[in-house]
């Protein structure tokens, strides 16, 4: 009896060739992708999916960093730390990549506004066409709406949207959360979320929520 699709595959269903598992793809220097996470794309290959890092240069040592049993739609975009300008001076304009004496003011590493790691967590939603600056957390569980860009850092299992994307809800109460977290079912095995997967995809309730994790 099969369980589970192979997370190994990078098309798991192969009746469906618009939606990969990334972490198949071939490695990248400073991108990491966990199990199960799929890039979905309905206009060109899923397996362009790197296309959609941006200014993500390996001298600055930045990472994108992708958790688990995440869904990515059409056109999601990550703005890396490539793309800051120098932002202390008079004018933020790039003279130095134009040359012609203009590169005797490149600013070193120390002078760009690095922003850190972009982190996603585990089991997030991701809508079309939304935009990740750099250096932004989103936590596990959270859902970022359509065309949305996210400039600050999104908590757990919270729903954001709009440019800039604001907080629209919590997905679930904070006692739940809390013990969402606590769960990580993400991390069990195979055999485990065959087992409940009826309760992951409709269970929103603290008392079984309570058992799942007695039984951890």
């Amino acid at each position: 009896m099969t369980i589970a699709p192979d997370k190994n595959k990078l098309y798991p269903n192969e009746n469906i060739r618009t939606v990969c598992y990334i972490k198949n793809l071939p490695s990248r220097l400073n991108v990491e992708i966990g199990d199960y996470t799929y890039y979905s794309d309905n206009t060109r290959s899923p397996e362009n999916f790197y296309d959609n890092i941006q200014h993500h240069y390996d001298f600055l040592g930045d990472k994108l960093i992708i958790g688990k049993f995440c869904a990515m739609a059409e056109g999601v975009t990550f703005i890396m730390n490539g793309a800051n300008h120098r932002m202390d001076g008079l004018t933020t304009y790039p003279f130095n990549i134009f040359a012609g004496g203009w590169e005797k003011v490149t600013p070193t590493i120390e002078q760009l506004p690095i922003k850190g790691d972009t982190l996603i967590g585990n089991d997030v939603w991701l809508g079309q066409h939304v935009t990740i600056m750099p250096g932004v957390k989103i936590g596990d569980g959270a859902i970022v709406a359509s065309n949305s860009t996210v400039v600050k850092n999104v908590e757990p299992y919270t729903i954001v949207g709009g440019n800039p994307a604001n907080t629209i809800r919590k997905r679930f109460s904070d006692e739940m959360i809390k013990l969402l977290l606590e769960l990580q079912w993400w991390n069990w095995d195979e055999k485990k979320i065959f087992e409940n997967l009826e309760q992951l995809v409709a269970v929103n309730d603290i008392a079984t929520l309570k058992k799942l994790l007695n039984e951890e």
